[in-house]
């Protein structure tokens, strides 16, 4: 396991153990809540160290994790100080592959490509009971590990050590055929992979990571295999509360796509440059992206659902009652810089995403147009007239007949320029067009998208993309046409407040929409409260700004960069560090 080639899949770059970029100078690739020093620890033998004092000790963890080389490694270090500890893996308690395979065969929609249903089945139904209560320690043994994801539903009594691992990672490995699903025998095409991620592995972790969280003694990131990196579970809280009470960025990744762009090559350093694009960059989609925490110059990773598991009503306010540990709201890049049209796209009603895939709010999105060049374009609504039955055939006949549609006798097109924004509300055609950077202003909900045409091209694999030409015509609107498009969903901003040298302005989203937008122009700097809502924020003008919590906590952050003020944080103060005026977004629930 030390060659990453063997068993990651990817043209991103592993994150360093440690950070060498200095804040302020511009996108970080990296960014990080900062600890005190000597916070956090690295590698087996410190480890070691700490169990070797223990009775009982409970390895438990995500999927991804490669657990057996961990047990390895860290028993190496164990033997050094002669103690021959017992290892007892839990997944000796599995069901059978075949097993599992029809326990979570009713979640994963049949034959569809794409998209299932999330699960209702818990991480103990793919155990067998009494084989899992009989895993006991052994009692002439000085040291018991039992390990797995799973583990601590054996009801040991010890030492619990978690070992996470973020989700991009996992979907590196699932590339690289390193690992399976939950209990699989084997591993399987990674699209099929992540489908059964997202609807039921991911599922059913998270249920048992949160109840397991408050008890958590040791926290461990393995995504560098051979070096894990580690937080005691008090330190860990300790951040956690910090974070929900402050400020913070999650980490964000990137990724190629077939209708890529080359803005975020350009602009946003650290990245691989031997890509042939980049289409995506996560910038706030936190069922994947991780949060880090920086001690003495080292980083740890940890996934964003443990801040909301722990701190949800501080982080999201007045609208915890509704949400949950749900975060709401999310915000990604799309790049088609020199690349090519979306396809041509709907997502679902509100409805059908609860009925057909389980989730709770659907997936309405806005387009924030950050910059654009020459001919940018928007595919937003229809056309005055539209025929829904023969807007039907022409897609059917094209994937048929691998035939051309004239897409434009259909859907509108709009000349997109910077800080406009195109409203989608769920159930609306759209799709963004070429030399576009988007700045998607979203809820949450962000794989639940209908392809309905997509210019007859292929993936990046080479295969052809999946289309869902049925469950789009199921759920799209066909009165959003003509008039009603200008009128309802090209935003028209509205001056709210304003200063000596600021202004705020209302960005009005669809009266469907779950979110609203607000935008800041100042020179200077500007205060604003929280009032009990979760702001996310974006500088999509300026070089950097730095903003100020009422904790005292300061963090700098440049342009094009997402961050997030939990409601308890209550005020805050940015100050624009730029040689003009900034522009700051900001979205939260209405």
């Amino acid at each position: 396991m030390d060659n990453p080639a063997n068993w990651r899949k990817s043209s991103q770059f592993p994150m360093p153990a440690t950070k060498a970029f200095a804040a302020g100078t511009g996108y970080d690739i990296y960014p990080a809540h900062q600890l005190a020093d000597n916070q956090l620890f690295t590698g087996f033998c410190e480890l070691a160290s700490l169990l070797a004092a223990c009775r009982n000790v409970i390895i438990d963890g995500y999927c991804g994790v490669f657990f057996e080389d961990f047990r390895d490694k860290l028993d190496a270090e164990l033997l050094k100080s002669g103690i021959h500890a017992a290892w007892l893996p839990v997944d000796k308690a599995l069901k059978t592959p075949g097993e599992i395979e029809t326990l979570v065969k009713p979640f994963l929609g049949s034959n569809d490509p794409v998209f299932g249903k999330r699960t209702s089945v818990e991480l103990i139904d793919f155990f067998n009971h009494g084989t899992l209560t009989g895993i006991s320690p052994t009692e002439n043994k000085r040291l018991n590990i039992i390990y797995g994801c799973g583990a601590a539903l054996a009801g040991w009594e010890g030492t619990l050590v978690y070992l996470d691992l973020p989700k991009n990672e996992i979907q590196f490995r699932s590339r690289a055929g390193s690992i399976t699903n939950l209990g699989a025998g084997s591993a399987s095409d990674p699209k099929i992979m992540y489908k059964r991620f997202y609807f039921v592995d991911w599922v059913v972790l998270n249920k048992h990571k949160q109840q397991l969280l408050p008890a958590i003694d040791i926290y461990v990131d393995t995504q560098h295999p051979a070096v894990p990196v580690w937080i005691q579970g008090i330190l860990f809280k300790d951040a956690l509360h910090s974070m929900a009470n402050n400020v913070f960025r999650v980490k964000p990744w990137f990724e190629p796509g077939a209708w890529g762009g080359n803005w975020i090559k350009e602009h946003i350093p650290g990245l691989n440059p031997d890509v042939p694009n980049y289409a995506w960059s996560f910038e706030l989609i936190v069922p994947e992206n991780g949060l880090l925490l920086e001690s003495s110059g080292m980083l740890f990773e940890f996934s964003f659902d443990c801040l909301m598991y722990s701190r949800a009503e501080a982080v999201l306010g007045d609208c915890f009652t509704r949400f949950g540990v749900e975060f709401p709201i999310r915000f990604d890049f799309l790049d088609t810089f020199g690349g090519g049209n979306l396809s041509i796209q709907c997502h679902p009603r509100a409805e059908y995403i609860k009925s057909y895939f389980g989730e709770n709010f659907t997936q309405e999105e806005t387009y924030y147009i950050l910059d654009t060049k020459e001919d940018a374009e928007v595919y937003l609504g229809f056309r005055e007239g539209i025929d829904p039955a023969g807007f039907r055939e022409a897609l059917e006949e094209s994937f048929r007949n691998t035939k051309p549609v004239d897409i434009e006798k259909f859907v509108l097109k709009h000349p997109s320029t910077k800080h406009d924004l195109f409203l989608v509300p769920a159930g609306t055609i759209h799709g963004s067009g070429i030399n576009n950077l988007v700045l998607e202003i979203s809820s949450t909900p962000y794989i639940f998208t209908f392809k309905m045409y997509d210019w007859l091209r292929p993936d990046l694999d080479g295969k052809r993309r999946p289309l869902n030409i049925s469950r789009g015509m199921e759920n799209l609107y066909f009165d959003r046409q003509g008039d009603y498009v200008k009128e309802k969903l090209l935003s028209k901003p509205v001056l709210l407040h304003e200063g000596s040298d600021w202004r705020q302005y209302h960005l009005p989203t669809h009266e469907t929409h779950l979110y609203d937008v607000n935008r800041y122009h100042f020179t200077s700097e500007i205060e604003i409260q929280t009032h009990n809502k979760c702001h996310v924020l974006s500088l999509v003008e300026g070089s950097s700004i730095v903003v100020e919590t009422r904790n005292g906590m300061k963090q700098r952050y440049s342009y094009a960069e997402t961050f997030v003020i939990p409601a308890a944080c209550g005020n805050y103060k940015v100050t624009n560090q730029s040689a003009s005026e900034a522009m700051l977004v900001l979205a939260f629930v209405k």
